[in-house]
């Protein structure tokens, strides 16, 4: 039985690139357009190389990150918006909504455009959730705009992008919902995750069955120069809701967990039989170049817990969700792409034994 195997998202952008950009001011300077094309082109060519069945364009263009790159400049917002806390000792900070309507500025599926000239294999994009956007609304009402005018918007505003990408012929959508575990930590009684939630699954419900088996949610703590902003949070404050999303599949950051048979026992209590669970084999944030063997050996782990038709294997997060973190090369990244793509295969040949 085949395992399907899939990245996150972001690889780590050419320092030339990084550099360009803070040159230029401006990362939508035409300039840096030719620059732009290159990097997207080369990391095509190394994902493929790494045998990947599934790939990404490693969000070259998605500015500045895989949070805000789709409202990163809107007219109606100021800079002093939410905080997000890293354990390195940074915060990274969202835009906060001063004005009504909300519209995204950008829609994810244009990074598909560039990325199917280049690509031979199924392309996956991955969009940000309702439930990160909707922190942008501040905690006092907006004249004029009212926070269910607000969410009707945004909620408007996710479906249109994911149906974008379906159209422009995405193979899958993933929606990051790195807050899901950040909100455990924000508000343990767990009333905030359980309106993210309710949001997210008001936005999935906008599509059938069958669109939302090409439809996955990502969970991690976060990565961010080698650091994350909830690894503290017991997974067993998030999974149990996790799972109560209608979505086909699960991308679970497992591979940095200190016990993970007992987050794989979670998993199985919670997951619904019509979900995949890709469980991640490779951590972005730990230098260590994974090997296929120690990847073989997660996966059968993985598969003591996950029924193997349920069962998949992924990256615990992007390897540079901010498109100036510097901390992972690119060719660190590409190593543990092809350690997890042949790790997956060593698994897949011992199961078949097994059978």
């Amino acid at each position: 039985m085949r395992i399907p195997t899939e990245p996150i998202g972001s690889i780590p952008r050419p320092v030339g690139l990084i550099e360009a950009i803070a040159e230029a001011g401006d990362y939508a300077d035409p300039k840096l357009n030719g620059l732009y094309e290159e990097a997207i082109q080369d990391t095509i060519q190394e994902f493929e190389a790494t045998g990947s069945p599934v790939i990404t364009d490693g969000e070259q263009r998605k500015y500045h990150n895989f949070w805000t790159y789709g409202v990163h400049g809107l007219p109606n917002t100021a800079p002093d918006g939410f905080k997000i806390p890293f354990s390195a000792g940074h915060v990274r900070r969202m835009p906060r909504l001063t004005a009504g309507p909300f519209r995204y500025r950008v829609y994810a599926d244009r990074y598909l455009d560039t990325a199917q000239r280049y690509a031979h294999r199924p392309l996956k994009q991955a969009v940000i959730s309702p439930s990160a956007l909707s922190l942008m609304y501040p905690a006092e009402d907006i004249a004029d705009y009212s926070r269910q005018e607000f969410i009707d918007d945004l909620l408007r505003e996710h479906e249109r992008e994911i149906r974008r990408c379906f159209e422009k012929g995405a193979e899958k959508v993933q929606i990051d919902f790195t807050e899901g575990r950040l909100a455990v930590k924000l508000d343990p009684t767990g009333d905030l995750l359980n309106s993210f939630i309710g949001l997210n699954n008001l936005a999935l419900s906008r599509f059938s069955g069958e669109e939302r088996q090409r439809i996955g949610v990502h969970t991690c703590p976060g990565g961010d120069r080698d650091s994350t902003h909830s690894a503290d949070v017991d997974y067993a404050d998030l999974l149990p809701s996790l799972f109560e999303l209608r979505a086909g599949n699960f991308y679970v950051a497992l591979a940095g967990e200190k016990d993970r048979t007992r987050v794989l026992k979670i998993i199985r209590q919670y997951m619904k039989p019509e979900q995949r669970v890709f469980v991640g084999v490779v951590s972005p944030i730990d230098p260590h170049v994974d090997t296929a063997e120690e990847v073989r050996d997660r996966v059968l782990e993985a598969a003591e817990y996950i029924p193997l038709e349920q069962l998949g294997t992924t990256d615990d997060c992007g390897f540079a969700p901010f498109s100036d973190d510097m901390s992972t090369t690119r060719k660190t990244a590409f190593a543990k792409i092809r350690a997890r793509v042949e790790g997956t295969q060593l698994a897949e040949e011992v199961l078949g034994k097994r059978r």
